[in-house]
């Protein structure tokens, strides 16, 4: 038995470690992992590729757009040679009032610089003009057979054929940006340089276009890079060696930016910055509680687990020991068995053979056959017992009794195994007592239960006491002995099935651990409880307290405690 016991524990062990060395493993390898991304900032970096990502594609749909509105702008350009070229261009600028002015270079004709409505009226946009038409003049007509040829390898090639020219600008005390873009002029004559060009309206960029295309590009790309759990983003574009936002898009609150992209020609926007961040908090903010949650989330399931294997542990000992505990009784049922059948076939067929002519002899040997076939019928009565009330099925048969005669009459029935067992019994049994709903038999067994425990835990000095009194508006009985007593550790456990308490003494008696739990769940049905009192060495008492009154059980009404059926019957 030991040797199978040892077998399972380690099974069992087995078990258990197949799944704590992956689970310990798995959970240091997310410490490791977590300790790997706070050293190398991992999140922080992936944010801030994902940021580099999107500013790419702001800068890059920021001059699309731009682009297409002057894209409808150069077709619309006329030949140098023409005699109304003029007019043409302030129609173009009518019908574009973004455009603050409009340029059109020829090496042959000389530059034409038209003003939008508004700036015809500026006397700095007037001066802006006409310094943009002597940069032009002295830049194209050095350079403008390199920059045409640019242009038309670009246009060839099915990029924009464009080039700017970007400067920030002051008016009224604000800041501004004069971005000026310059193209091929397809309806001149193929052995001119031809170069139109248009500047955007400063007002226009910074109050109009930038806000709005900004806002159109995040909400188009989505407002977070991929695989960022925080829901927003905000962007804003500034000057050349300023910080203040010269437009942004809804959102940006003001704080400093995560990550700044500057933007290269041929943009409308070269030379200024984008810049990217997240409203109310920060990547390092975002990193610290992912790591934290991280953290959090990887404790608790370590906790959990730890919890998991430890339950799971204690469950599958304890059903160990409840397994062992089964085999240890089936064995002590056996020789509880065998010991009573053993007496009642020798003393049976000694009888029978009519080896004993005394007839006083006689009649001690029937009477032990009698007492032995009691004390088997007990045993299995028992273990009936447990097994209906396992199964549900126990039943309570309450009747009107009289338990000062109900006592005496099985003390008497059991008083000739006392005095076979060298005991010294005395009994206090309180004759005033009114009658009491109980099952006489459940109730018997009960008293003959703790009886025997009584003689059979006594081994030294024998002595039992049987009290029944009144207290306090209940019954009480108790049962006395002087026995081996039962450690304050235990008291409590001595009423589970199957328990049995762990002492040497205790062991040299054998017994099914079943009795005392009978007992409780018997005193339970009838609304009562049983406690005991006990030194080690020096005896126990055990005290069952049955309620006066027949309405603190309400009829066929079982205790919580109790599994089983409770059934009235009339007295």
């Amino acid at each position: 038995m030991k040797k199978r016991f040892w077998n399972l524990r380690t099974r069992l062990l087995l078990t258990l470690g197949l799944v704590v060395l992956p689970s310990i493993a798995l959970i240091l390898f997310g410490l490791q992992h977590l300790e790997r991304i706070e050293r190398g900032h991992t999140v922080e970096s992936a944010i801030h590729g994902d940021f580099q990502q999107m500013l790419t594609i702001v800068d890059k749909h920021l001059s699309e757009r731009a682009f297409d509105m002057v894209d409808s702008v150069r077709n619309s350009f006329p030949s140098p040679l023409d005699k109304d070229t003029a007019e043409q261009l302030d129609n173009i600028l009518a019908a574009h009032p973004w455009a603050a002015c409009v340029f059109l270079y020829d090496n042959f004709t000389g530059t034409v610089v038209r003003l939008g409505p508004r700036e015809v009226q500026d006397p700095e946009a007037q001066a802006t003009a006409e310094k943009s038409r002597m940069l032009i003049q002295g830049w194209f007509g050095m350079e403008g057979w390199k920059l045409l040829d640019n242009m038309r390898k670009m246009q060839k090639s099915g990029d924009p054929p464009y080039f700017t020219y970007v400067e920030p600008t002051t008016r009224d005390g604000q800041q501004f940006l004069d971005s000026m873009v310059f193209f091929p002029v397809d309806a001149g004559p193929k052995d001119h340089i031809t170069l139109g060009g248009v500047m955007f309206d400063p007002y226009y960029l910074k109050n109009d276009f930038l806000p709005n295309a900004l806002n159109a590009i995040m909400s188009e790309n989505g407002s977070a890079p991929r695989n960022d759990p925080h829901p927003q983003t905000a962007v804003m574009l500034h000057l050349a060696k300023e910080s203040a936002p010269f437009a942004a898009s809804s959102g940006w609150d003001g704080g400093p930016a995560e990550v700044e992209l500057t933007i290269a020609t041929p943009s409308p926007f070269a030379t200024t910055t984008l810049a990217i961040r997240y409203p109310g908090t920060t990547i390092k903010a975002i990193n610290e509680r992912f790591l934290r949650t991280s953290y959090i989330v990887l404790g608790s399931l370590s906790v959990l687990l730890i919890a998991g294997l430890f339950f799971t542990y204690r469950s599958v000992t304890k059903a160990m020991e409840l397994a062992k505990l089964k085999s240890d009784i089936v064995s002590n049922v056996s020789h509880e068995l065998r010991t009573p059948l053993a007496l009642i076939r020798l003393y049976a067929e000694t009888l029978e053979l009519g080896r004993i002519p005394d007839d006083k002899k006689k009649m001690e040997y029937y009477r032990i056959v009698r007492k032995e076939s009691e004390r088997l019928t007990a045993l299995i009565n028992n273990i009936l017992d447990f097994s209906r009330i396992e199964a549900g099925r126990k039943e309570y048969e309450f009747r009107e009794t009289d338990l000062p005669s109900l006592v005496q009459e099985t003390m008497d029935s059991y008083r000739y195994q006392i005095e076979q067992n060298g005991f010294k019994y005395e009994e206090h049994i309180c004759d005033d007592l009114p009658p009491v709903k109980v099952d006489r038999e459940a109730i018997a067994r009960s008293l003959l239960n703790l009886v025997n425990n009584a003689i059979k835990y006594s081994s030294s000095e024998k002595f039992l006491a049987v009290n029944l009194y009144r207290e306090n508006g209940s019954v009480k009985l108790d049962v006395v002995d002087h026995g081996i007593g039962i450690p304050r550790g235990e008291q409590q456990k001595i009423f589970d099935k199957f328990y049995r308490v762990c002492d040497p003494m205790n062991h040299e008696s054998k017994g099914s651990g079943l009795g005392l739990a009978l007992v409780q769940h018997i005193v339970k049905a009838h609304g009562g409880e049983i406690s005991v009192e006990s030194t080690p060495g020096k005896g126990s008492k055990f005290t069952v307290t049955l309620p006066l009154n027949p309405e603190a059980t309400p009829a066929g009404s079982p205790q919580p405690a109790a599994s089983g059926q409770v059934r009235e019957v009339g007295a």
